[in-house]
């Protein structure tokens, strides 16, 4: 099964969308107004994403522009997100025990992102 986008409807008549591979969840948004606002960071992942340079938040690193974000919780597990150039996050992981599960889930962005296709399901 191939790398796809979901968008589906969220809480209160909003939309939100996910990246997964096999039915699997690995980045998932935040809840947009409109679904063409959902639509529009499917499209800038798509672009930004495969040059997006990657910073560890967990080592104190810093960065600007689109960029992915390893950062740790508090229980000392590992997720991503991918912040935009305004520095909004636009989508995040789940929690990793192994910090090259956090990384794995960037390169797949980053490779199967940009040809992925877009399931509207809202």
């Amino acid at each position: 099964m191939a790398h796809k986008f979901h968008i589906t409807g969220a809480a209160n008549d909003q939309f939100k969308f996910d990246f997964s591979y096999n039915g699997e969840k690995i980045f998932w948004s935040e809840n947009y107004k409109q679904k063409a606002s959902a639509k529009n960071s499917i499209e800038s992942l798509k672009k930004n994403a495969p040059e997006a340079i990657t910073v560890d938040v967990s080592k104190d690193e810093t960065g600007s522009g689109y960029r992915f974000e390893i950062k740790k919780s508090t229980d000392d597990q590992f997720y991503v997100t991918f912040v935009a150039a305004n520095g909004e996050t636009m989508a995040r992981t789940e929690r990793y025990k192994q910090k090259a599960s956090a990384q794995n889930a960037i390169e797949s962005l980053k490779k199967n992102g940009p040809g992925a296709t877009v399931d509207d399901q809202a």
